[in-house]
């Protein structure tokens, strides 16, 4: 529901959400690497579950950037007033 006080030119970080989730990515797989060839299966593990969220987490980033943007009501829109309840 539109308030009226969002900014005009309000943007999503979906771009630097992506990077920083590459940069997690990198880490998570070079982790997953080093901790599994020097004996600490837990620690590997545990690299690999952060790896497996940070993939999940990319997939989502890619679909909303190929969604492309949204239709947003300019400033001349007025707030929409929350639907009233009926009662029975």
């Amino acid at each position: 529901m539109r308030t009226g006080s969002e900014p005009v030119t309000a943007r999503s970080a979906l771009r630097m959400r992506l990077w920083l989730s590459v940069w997690g990515l990198l880490w998570a797989v070079f982790g997953t690497v080093a901790f599994a060839l020097v004996g600490r299966p837990g620690w590997a593990a545990a690299c690999g579950v952060l790896w497996l969220v940070i993939t999940i987490d990319m997939s989502m980033i890619a679909r909303h950037l190929r969604e492309g943007a949204h239709f947003q009501p300019g400033p001349d829109v007025p707030p929409y007033r929350p639907p009233e309840r009926r009662r029975p």
